[in-house]
């Protein structure tokens, strides 16, 4: 993995992963460039610079934005609005969960990403799936073209990404191309539901899944027999519990193979393994609702799909990097050994050869997006043929 800050992992890996999603190079360098001091004392100190420093590169970009919209370069403004949410949705996500302004931060990172659809990406709009008394705040992407309905996958955040680290990864835009459209959602515990509504994380996700196959059941133009879940990092461990009890989704993509969760934060308790982002503890317990770290670990016990996988009865992809530094990669071998009952499963581990190896892929993430994009686009084709076959069979 490319590291800016040598001996920081978390601040690497938050630099990559905006490199990866569109960010560019010279930007990035200018916001980092200020701060590789800081970022030698260590993953908590520091943060507040590093949003100070990332936001003065986002307020230029605004700026330069600003002046090519009124000479009428819309589309150039709009992709400028869109790499400025992306690196300040990053800076965002480094902040303590008690950080002063996070809200008003995270509303701004909102705002000039909805800039950006307006202006650049048509094809992209914000939905609200009902849930509960509330809603799932979204983005849904749809392809520009399709005979027909389209099938239409469904991407859910780990545990300390966001909507817009969705849509910026460029994932909804690889399955756009492939004429399949993508729901991307802020679930409890993640991006907008948490920050801005409150909603705090649960065990049970196939409730999630639930309200988002729902919602697609009332767009039109989406192929309600193929609906799929992918779920990257903590969503490893969400993605694949929703398939198992929400039946009407029609494959699954495990994105980084959260088997055991549990085990991961009792491991980090004794400082074994990485740790994705600053003040970690304090935004663990943020995102599950819980006060004291002790309570909060018996409950993350149950955060576990040993005799849950087994009930995954759809195509059950998984995807892990050998040098997963955050979630042991045997974790991917135990959900592929239990998922017996899945008509097709398929893991991938990636290398460090070929890149894609660090967590949910993020040290080369365009390249295993597009690894997921091509078996779900391959997996919905051969759905599709298998009933068009069952229909001729019933017509005769």
């Amino acid at each position: 993995m490319f590291e800016y800050f040598p001996g920081n992992y978390v601040w690497n890996l938050g630099t990559v992963a905006t490199l990866n999603s569109g960010g560019y190079i010279d930007e990035i360098d200018r916001a980092c460039r200020p701060i590789k001091e800081a970022a030698s004392r260590g993953e908590d100190a520091g943060t507040e610079e590093f949003l100070a420093s990332w936001t003065a590169v986002v307020d230029d970009l605004v700026d330069q934005a600003d002046s090519e919209l009124a000479q009428g370069h819309s589309r150039t403004a709009g992709r400028m609005y869109g790499r400025a949410a992306n690196y300040l949705v990053n800076a965002e996500r480094m902040q303590s969960a008690d950080a002063p302004d996070r809200n008003a931060i995270y509303r701004r990172v909102i705002e000039l990403m909805e800039r950006s659809f307006e202006l650049a990406d048509p094809l992209t709009t914000r939905v609200a799936i009902p849930y509960r008394d509330t809603t799932l705040p979204a983005y849904f992407t749809r392809p520009a073209q399709v005979d027909g309905s389209t099938p239409c996958m469904i991407l859910w955040n780990g545990l300390d990404s966001t909507k817009e680290h969705q849509y910026t990864s460029g994932f909804g835009h690889e399955m756009a191309e492939r004429g399949i459209a993508t729901l991307m959602v802020d679930c409890p515990g993640s991006g907008e539901a948490l920050r801005l509504q409150g909603l705090t994380s649960q065990i049970e996700s196939e409730e999630w899944a639930a309200a988002c196959v729902d919602y697609l059941e009332t767009v039109d133009g989406i192929d309600t027999t193929r609906i799929g879940l992918a779920g990257w990092s903590l969503g490893g461990y969400y993605a694949p519990r929703a398939a198992a009890f929400e039946k009407r989704l029609a494959l699954c993509v495990a994105w980084g193979a959260n088997h055991d969760w549990g085990k991961v934060q009792r491991r980090r308790v004794e400082r074994e393994g990485e740790r994705p982002v600053p003040h970690y503890w304090r935004h663990v317990l943020w995102v599950w609702g819980f006060e004291d770290l002790d309570e909060f670990l018996d409950f993350a016990d149950g955060v576990n799909l040993d005799g849950v996988v087994e009930q995954i009865s759809v195509p059950f992809l998984i995807v892990h990097g050998e040098n997963d530094r955050q979630i042991p990669v045997e974790y991917a071998h135990r959900s592929y050994e239990q998922a017996t009952a899945s008509p097709k499963r398929h893991l991938r581990i990636f290398t460090q050869r070929e890149g894609g190896a660090e967590h949910v892929g993020l040290d080369h993430l365009p390249y295993v997006s597009e690894y997921v994009a091509d078996w779900v686009a391959d997996t919905f084709g051969e759905l599709a043929q298998t009933r068009v076959v069952a229909d001729a069979s019933a017509a005769r």
